[in-house]
């Protein structure tokens, strides 16, 4: 008998509502539900995905344990206890910072990770934990804290009603929107703009969102701080702040104008290539309009000067009297609110790595860092890792050199449904059930949503007999190992349970029995100004935290190198880093693991379209296919991210044979945002050359580039 299951995506943070019919354990269709009070229908191509998830023959569905023989299955009992004891034994003869922890991306997209994993960390007591954070959002958090006061009080841009909105690094028609949760981005900004508003895109490649853009500026990668703080400079210089509802509730607008007072138009013309002009046009058009916003993400965040545009950013918005305001930047008041009374407001920089001396945020060090930390001799070394759905051999800088580091451990235990190329160093794997086995709840990216909604979705199938939900395993793996180590046992309760009481507590007064009744999801009304009303003259909003301005104070300008080319990345709608790609509704058509370049820099090296070309940084090379590619700047090159799965010994069949190269092997972890310690992935300088033909009788010999450091 057929039967129709409502749930949302947990494939990225648009969290689209499906309809999903199924047949007994089959998946007959997967669909938009047209009812949701978010999503209204509307879904990308990655949520048919989710039944190739499911019924994926290459998903770990029972303990695996690496013995001389190859991978052998092993009880849960087993499995618990050898975990535990492995783990406590490095921490009895190194201390308990010799465990290092990695959580990747998708550990948000589960509420049994984010509310129960620290049943098995807070055990471990280890200072060295790191997570997918630091490769991508951080710069966010680290303002929000500084700024705001809370590392989760991130105003968002109230896009339905928005009339002007500027935009930097961010191609929200391939990535759905980010740390901005709003379903079918690419309707909604086509209605911004049939309501007579204005988009503008900033980016160094013309992407699908700067194609639709009323303005688009190319900008080189890592020069936006230049084009934001000279708006900013621009802004004060013309007395045209103003505060709104923040007026008498901030503090530090003299050290920010002092610090920016260098930072004009015209030198910013010279960074960026946009002219003073048009900078001095964006500044006015953004103090005219009153329902207007300013949204940087990946490419402002994931470079040099990731935090210090970040904070620039919010004091656009902040000094032209757009936050808290409609149409500008608001912040939600979701169901459950993680940044509410009583969280964890979070810490930044409380100690440091033991190795390179990078600050920790929210108790995690960055994640560029990993590699060194277990690779370097002494007191506090990482011997042994916890991995939670996490492969950071892709995912983070310099990817060789952690894979490396990999092989070297005393121990190392993985959390996770694949043998991808970082687990494939672990010596034990404990997978936890299918996502479709288990309940779901948007725990965060409700907070971050364009529009008040709460949605909660039943699990589709039942937990096999001999599985284990991910939450029962930090249950059980950290009561194991509180007891090896002689401390009490911590009681819990299901997510269910817990999902109930923070609905009950929350702003709107709801509970589970209420969610399941509506299974497309309960309207909570769009954004209402309230976050001024978080803040008094005794508790601002700081504008100049130290950090900042020191940061704006040690800005370098740089001339530019016509010999030198600089590396980004760019996304795809059916990908999503590096575990969409074994799935083949999404890696199906055309390849998408080129590495576009503009004609006239391939024709400076002699290149041919789709020839094979050699691409160098300063920590490895790799060798891929070039594309001919008029919308990216000239100097500019692109390769996306979470491919390279050409590693021995992984299980993921369909990615390998769609391998690509991993862009980060070319990435460096000794570039870095220099504030929170981010990995800047965008902005790396690198050479291309094309790969030397020869006489057919001997193997192809890849050109050298010799690069110093």
């Amino acid at each position: 008998m057929k039967q129709t299951h409502h749930r949302s995506c947990h494939l990225c943070e648009a969290i689209c509502g499906l309809v999903i019919e199924t047949s007994g354990e089959q998946i007959v269709s997967i669909k938009g539900d047209k009812d949701d009070v978010f999503s209204k229908g509307y879904i990308c191509p990655k949520a048919v995905a989710l039944q190739d998830i499911h019924t994926d023959p290459d998903r770990v569905t029972e303990p695996m344990r690496k013995t001389a023989a190859g991978w052998q299955p092993i009880s849960w009992t087993e499995a618990i206890q050898l975990a535990a004891e492995k783990l406590c034994q490095v921490q009895s003869s190194f201390g308990d910072d010799a465990v290092g922890i990695y959580a990747g991306n998708p550990s948000i997209h589960s509420y049994g990770i984010w509310l129960y994993s620290g049943h098995t960390t807070r055990a471990l007591k280890t200072k060295n934990r790191y997570s997918a954070t630091s490769v991508d959002q951080l710069p966010h958090h680290v303002v929000a804290l500084l700024s705001f006061g809370h590392w989760l009080r991130i105003p968002v841009v109230d896009i339905d009603r928005c009339q002007w909105l500027l935009m930097l690094g961010a191609n929200p028609l391939a990535s759905n929107g980010s740390v901005m949760t709003a379903p079918d981005m690419p309707n909604r900004l086509k209605r911004l703009k049939a309501r007579g508003g204005k988009l503008v895109v900033v980016d160094p490649r013309r992407t699908e969102t700067a194609k639709i853009a009323d303005q688009y500026l190319a900008m080189p990668p890592g020069k936006d701080v230049y084009l934001l703080l000279a708006m900013l400079q621009h802004l004060l210089a013309q007395g045209w702040q103003k505060l709104g509802r923040f007026e008498g509730l901030v503090d530090g607008l003299a050290q920010v104008a002092e610090a920016v007072a260098a930072i004009t138009p015209e030198l910013a013309e010279q960074q960026t290539g946009i002219s003073a002009q048009t900078i001095k046009q964006l500044t006015a058009e953004l103090v005219a309009e009153p329902k207007a916003a300013v949204y940087g993400r990946m490419g402002v965040s994931t470079q040099e000067h990731g935090s210090l545009c970040q904070w620039a950013i919010q004091l656009l918005n902040l000094l032209t009297g757009h936050v808290d305001e409609v149409g500008g930047l608001m912040l939600s008041n979701p169901a459950i609110d993680p940044a509410g009374p009583g969280s964890n407001p979070q810490g930044f920089d409380r100690h440091r790595s033991r190795v390179r001396g990078l600050p920790e945020f929210a108790g995690e060090y960055p994640s560029a860092t990993l590699a060194e930390e277990i690779l370097t001799p002494g007191a506090g070394q990482i011997k042994a890792l916890l991995t939670i759905a996490g492969n950071p051999v892709l995912s983070t800088p310099n990817g060789r050199q952690l894979d490396q580091a990999l092989g070297q451990l005393d121990f190392m235990v993985a959390i996770d449904f694949y043998i991808n190329e970082t687990t494939r160093h672990a010596d034990l794997i404990l997978p936890p059930v299918s996502p479709l086995e288990r309940g779901h709840y948007d725990y965060i990216f409700h907070a971050l949503g364009v529009y008040n909604t709460s949605r909660f979705s039943a699990p589709i199938f039942a937990k096999p007999a001999k599985g284990k939900h991910d939450w029962e395993i930090f249950v059980e793996l950290g009561d194991a190992i509180r007891t090896l180590k002689g401390l009490p046992s911590k009681p819990t309760i299901s997510p269910e349970q817990a999902l109930d009481m923070m609905l009950q507590q929350g702003a709107h007064k709801l509970d589970l029995a209420t969610l399941e009744q509506h299974p497309s999801g309960v309207d909570l009304g769009p954004h209402l100004p309230r976050m001024a009303a978080l803040y008094s003259e005794d508790n601002p909003v700081r504008l100049a935290p130290g950090q900042f301005i020191q940061a704006v104070r040690d800005l370098k300008l740089e001339l530019p190198d016509d010999n030198t080319l600089t590396l980004i990345g760019r996304r795809h709608m059916r990908s999503n880093n590096s575990w969409m790609h074994n799935y083949h509704r999404l890696v199906k058509g055309k390849r998408r693991d080129h590495l576009l370049m503009h004609p006239s820099d391939m024709q400076a090296r002699n290149i041919a379209a789709e020839a094979k070309v050699v691409i160098k940084s300063r920590v490895g090379s790799v060798t891929a296919i070039a594309q001919v590619c008029e919308e990216l700047l000239p100097g500019v090159v692109s390769l996306p991210h979470g491919f390279g799965h050409n590693r021995l010994a992984t299980k993921l069949h369909i990615a390998e044979q769609h391998a690509g190269v991993s862009a980060n092997d070319l990435t460096d972890d000794q570039y870095i945002d220099t504030i929170s310690g981010n990995a800047a992935v965008n902005g790396v300088k690198v050479e291309v050359c094309a790969v030397k033909s020869a006489p057919k009788s001997k193997t192809p010999e890849p050109c050298t580039v010799e690069l110093s450091d």
